[in-house]
Protein backbone atom coordinates (compact mmCIF):
# COMPACT_ATOMS: atom_id res chain seq x y z
CA UNK A 1 0.00 0.00 0.00
CA UNK A 2 2.68 2.48 1.02
CA UNK A 3 4.75 1.58 -2.05
CA UNK A 4 1.63 2.50 -4.26
CA UNK A 5 1.43 5.86 -2.52
CA UNK A 6 5.00 6.16 -3.00
CA UNK A 7 4.70 5.77 -6.66
CA UNK A 8 1.68 7.88 -7.10
CA UNK A 9 3.48 10.92 -5.56
CA UNK A 10 6.05 10.28 -7.70
CA UNK A 11 3.91 10.75 -10.67
CA UNK A 12 2.70 13.72 -9.44
CA UNK A 13 5.49 15.42 -8.70
CA UNK A 14 6.89 14.19 -12.04
CA UNK A 15 4.09 15.65 -13.75
CA UNK A 16 4.07 19.20 -11.65
CA UNK A 17 7.97 19.25 -12.63
CA UNK A 18 7.06 18.50 -16.13
CA UNK A 19 4.33 21.61 -16.32
CA UNK A 20 6.79 24.39 -14.43
CA UNK A 21 9.51 23.48 -16.88
CA UNK A 22 6.82 23.72 -20.14
CA UNK A 23 6.24 26.95 -18.71
CA UNK A 24 9.58 28.23 -17.84
CA UNK A 25 10.30 27.23 -21.61
CA UNK A 26 7.44 29.47 -22.99
CA UNK A 27 7.72 32.28 -21.73
CA UNK A 28 9.14 34.00 -24.96
CA UNK A 29 12.68 34.43 -23.60
CA UNK A 30 14.44 32.10 -25.80
CA UNK A 31 18.18 32.33 -23.81
CA UNK A 32 18.22 30.83 -20.53
CA UNK A 33 19.16 33.59 -17.95
CA UNK A 34 20.47 33.01 -14.61
CA UNK A 35 18.91 35.43 -11.99
CA UNK A 36 20.99 38.59 -12.56
CA UNK A 37 20.73 38.59 -16.43
CA UNK A 38 24.07 35.93 -16.15
CA UNK A 39 24.18 34.31 -19.39
CA UNK A 40 24.25 30.40 -19.19
CA UNK A 41 27.67 30.03 -20.41
CA UNK A 42 29.19 32.40 -17.92
CA UNK A 43 30.74 30.95 -15.60
CA UNK A 44 28.59 29.34 -12.09
CA UNK A 45 28.14 31.67 -9.22
CA UNK A 46 29.38 30.21 -5.93
CA UNK A 47 27.65 30.52 -2.63
CA UNK A 48 28.71 29.97 0.94
CA UNK A 49 26.41 27.23 3.33
CA UNK A 50 25.64 30.27 5.64
CA UNK A 51 24.67 32.71 2.27
CA UNK A 52 22.36 29.44 1.44
CA UNK A 53 21.12 29.16 5.20
CA UNK A 54 19.71 33.03 4.76
CA UNK A 55 16.52 31.69 2.34
CA UNK A 56 14.90 29.30 4.27
CA UNK A 57 11.06 30.79 3.89
CA UNK A 58 8.23 29.80 2.03
CA UNK A 59 8.80 32.95 0.07
CA UNK A 60 12.37 32.52 -0.64
CA UNK A 61 13.43 29.55 -0.42
CA UNK A 62 16.82 27.82 -1.98
CA UNK A 63 18.13 23.95 -1.08
CA UNK A 64 21.03 22.41 -2.05
CA UNK A 65 21.64 19.33 -3.84
CA UNK A 66 24.97 17.64 -4.37
CA UNK A 67 26.95 20.65 -3.84
CA UNK A 68 24.59 22.64 -6.24
CA UNK A 69 22.37 25.18 -5.09
CA UNK A 70 18.60 25.99 -6.10
CA UNK A 71 16.71 28.54 -5.94
CA UNK A 72 12.80 26.48 -6.10
CA UNK A 73 10.67 29.70 -4.40
CA UNK A 74 8.35 29.36 -7.62
CA UNK A 75 7.87 26.22 -7.04
CA UNK A 76 6.95 25.30 -3.08
CA UNK A 77 3.47 26.06 -3.41
CA UNK A 78 3.18 23.98 -6.30
CA UNK A 79 4.90 20.51 -4.40
CA UNK A 80 2.63 17.54 -4.57
CA UNK A 81 4.11 17.10 -1.27
CA UNK A 82 2.68 20.09 0.67
CA UNK A 83 5.18 21.68 3.11
CA UNK A 84 7.73 18.77 2.88
CA UNK A 85 9.35 20.65 0.56
CA UNK A 86 10.61 23.41 3.51
CA UNK A 87 11.79 20.98 5.76
CA UNK A 88 15.70 21.49 4.63
CA UNK A 89 14.89 25.00 3.10
CA UNK A 90 18.29 26.84 3.12
CA UNK A 91 20.32 23.74 3.81
CA UNK A 92 21.20 20.33 2.14
CA UNK A 93 18.13 18.19 0.50
CA UNK A 94 20.54 15.98 -1.25
CA UNK A 95 18.92 12.70 0.89
CA UNK A 96 14.95 14.21 0.84
CA UNK A 97 15.37 14.61 -2.83
CA UNK A 98 16.71 11.24 -3.91
CA UNK A 99 14.17 9.32 -1.91
CA UNK A 100 11.91 7.27 -3.23
CA UNK A 101 9.03 9.76 -3.65
CA UNK A 102 10.68 10.95 -6.88
CA UNK A 103 10.50 9.81 -9.75
CA UNK A 104 13.43 9.52 -12.49
CA UNK A 105 12.31 13.06 -14.32
CA UNK A 106 12.30 15.06 -11.34
CA UNK A 107 16.12 14.87 -11.55
CA UNK A 108 15.96 16.68 -15.24
CA UNK A 109 13.61 19.26 -14.31
CA UNK A 110 15.70 20.82 -11.19
CA UNK A 111 17.95 21.91 -13.33
CA UNK A 112 15.71 24.61 -14.24
CA UNK A 113 15.71 26.03 -10.60
CA UNK A 114 19.52 25.88 -10.65
CA UNK A 115 21.40 29.24 -9.42
CA UNK A 116 25.02 28.51 -8.62
CA UNK A 117 27.81 25.88 -6.66
CA UNK A 118 28.16 25.66 -3.30
CA UNK A 119 31.38 27.19 -2.46
CA UNK A 120 33.64 24.49 -0.16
Amino acid sequence: MIAVIGLILGFLVSALFLIQGKRRRSNGDQEKKRPGNEPVDSKPKSYSKSEVALHNKRDDCWIIIKDKVYDITSYVEEHPGGDAILDHAGDDSTDGFFGPQHATRVFDMIDDFYIGELSQ
